[in-house]
């Protein structure tokens, strides 16, 4: 893994800017407003969790995957591939990637089948609809379309080094962890790196614990405090909004307003 993050291809070709994002999604803003948008994109980042749990890969690999399928969607719409199948080959390409070890074919396709039986019923009436072949068709095109810039940095290791500067602190760690978990349900990911995104969930944690003696900590941070505050309001919005989302009851009108590839009946 590249040691610095500063000279890695994550800094140099994936930090986007926000006008940017915004500008490639209008073809699907054509038929889904923002908040229908960012609805699908929390179903697909909790479909990669879920998977991810059910294949036992740690965190770290699941995050990666996540990253993965938020930057593929920062360039293309959601009718180039069907989620779906994308989300799989995230995490399938992610585990290789983080060094967990290949997951087989066969395994990703009948664990997918399973989660979206068991778990995933409420979104989808039928069976998962793909096969090893469209896996391994959809790596070669993720891996084109992300540029062969695999190597992700993740805000863990930054909060972990923070916890330890202020003393350890396992409650506060394990809520910042948590926090750092949901903003990948966020843009932050695609916009900030990985260790501002690490200060913001920690300063968030701070607040709910009421840990107001580490004020002069953050004080003493030469950071960008502006971008600091953006991460935070990103993370909020994402409460206020999972306040009034019962995802069970939209989920399935919603997905199926989603642009979709032509040819997907065909697959």
């Amino acid at each position: 893994m590249a040691g610095n993050f500063w000279q890695s291809s994550h800094f140099q070709q994936w930090i986007l800017d926000k006008q940017d994002l915004i500008r490639e999604r209008q073809q699907d803003l054509v038929v889904l407003n923002d908040e229908e948008y960012q609805k699908i994109f929390i179903f697909f980042a909790n479909f990669i969790q879920v998977l991810g749990e059910h294949l036992k890969l740690r965190q770290q690999v699941i995050a990666t995957a996540t990253v993965y399928f938020k930057r593929f969607y920062a360039r293309n719409s959601l009718k180039n591939i069907d989620p779906l199948l994308l989300a799989p080959t995230c995490v399938f390409l992610a585990s290789k990637v983080e060094e967990f070890g290949q997951i087989s074919n066969n395994r990703m396709i009948s664990t997918c089948q399973t989660v979206v039986k068991t778990k995933f019923g409420y979104a989808y009436n039928q069976e998962f609809p793909y096969r090893s072949n469209h896996l391994l068709e959809c790596e070669f095109y993720l891996l084109e379309n992300l540029d062969c810039c695999l190597i992700v940095y993740q805000p863990y290791r930054p909060l972990l080094q923070m916890i330890q500067d202020i003393g350890h602190e396992d409650q506060l760690l394990s809520l910042a962890w948590r926090l750092v978990n949901d903003s990948l349900r966020t843009d932050v990911c695609l916009l900030y790196p990985p260790y501002q995104i690490a200060i913001g969930c920690l300063q968030i944690a701070c607040v709910i614990q009421q840990k107001d003696g580490l004020k002069s900590w953050f004080a003493e941070l030469n950071v960008d405090i502006d971008k600091i505050q953006e991460i935070t309001r990103y993370i909020i919005n994402l409460f206020e909004m999972w306040k009034l989302y019962d995802e069970k009851k939209e989920i399935q009108s919603l997905l199926a307003k989603m642009p979709k590839p032509k040819l997907q009946s065909n697959r």
